[in-house]
């Protein structure tokens, strides 16, 4: 078993950390929030004064923070990438622009570090119970090192290529995502206006070509997915401020690409009107209310 440093101890990284302490890791964990950091002591971690102290003596770093300037921030400025043993296993499973990714990447190499870019799907439920889907990018050798860790937390861990393209991966998929739950919040809405019963509807299309994961498993109405937020009045799960977050990231990066996304551009504009109506913290799934109108 590993020491592994492991900075970002929140509503994703708190559940992970815990599942590398049930395989037996001892854990090092950092976190701005002291609460946070309470949970994970309370679990087995000991507890570290600062994103240095975490990575001191480790052999694998796992970061899981919000934006790529936190990321950046904790690499270089707070200086985990200095204080890290030479060759030390990076991690990093926060969704950030893909060029932040691959400044990452170029920055653990020049300090001497392996790195992958590993974000993940899957939620807070899947970060819970260790069925996470990771999104690997980097070198063949770096993936070979960080497969078995991330196996840890998660159910699948596929190599997307090379450095960034975890994150490109995430991005897309969750691109995906987004577009697809706002066509099943349409159909259930419009089935509602036809006197069609969502159970009825959930019935034939989930055996039908509308089939896919947004109906089947996350359906947003309470009743034909026992599992889904819908069921508990849309706590995420998922929350809406975070697949913005993720559509905005695809958004810079298709006019970075000259790429078309107008679906995507589409979906970007109605989770902002959710976001924006105050609904951030609501599970991404609730924007049937807002298509609703109430």
């Amino acid at each position: 078993m590993a020491t592994i440093g492991f900075i970002g101890l929140g509503n994703m990284g708190g559940p992970m950390a815990e599942n590398l302490l049930k395989a037996g890791h001892a854990v090092q964990g950092f976190d701005m929030v002291k609460d946070s950091v309470d949970r994970a002591v309370a679990a087995g971690a000991t507890a570290a004064a600062s994103a240095a102290a975490a990575v001191d003596g480790a052999e694998v770093v796992v970061t899981m923070l919000p934006a790529g300037s936190h990321v950046r921030s904790v690499l270089i400025g707070d200086g985990a990438l200095e204080a890290a043993a030479s060759g030390t296993l990076f991690i990093e499973c926060s969704t950030i622009d893909v060029a932040t990714a691959r400044e990452m990447h170029a920055a653990a190499e020049a300090a001497g570090m392996a790195m992958v870019d590993a974000p993940v799907s899957g939620g807070t439920a899947g970060a819970a119970a260790a069925t996470l889907t990771f999104m690997v990018g980097g070198t063949d050798d770096a993936f070979a090192r960080a497969q078995p860790v991330c196996g840890q937390m998660g159910k699948a861990v596929i190599h997307a290529g090379g450095a960034g393209n975890g994150q490109a991966a995430k991005i897309c998929n969750n691109m995906i995502l987004g577009v697809t739950m706002i066509g099943v919040c349409e159909a259930l809405v419009l089935a509602e206006t036809l006197g069609l019963d969502h159970q009825k509807l959930y019935d034939i299309s989930s055996q039908s070509s509308g089939s896919c994961w947004s109906l089947n498993t996350y359906c947003p109405v309470p009743g034909p997915a026992p599992a889904s937020p819908a069921n508990n009045d849309y706590k995420p799960g998922f929350a809406a401020e975070m697949m913005l977050k993720d559509l905005k990231l695809a958004q810079q990066a298709a006019q970075a690409g000259g790429a078309a996304t107008p679906m995507g551009a589409a979906a970007a504009a109605l989770y902002g009107l959710f976001v924006n109506g105050g609904k951030g913290q609501t599970d991404f799934s609730g924007i049937i209310r807002m298509i609703r109108g109430n």
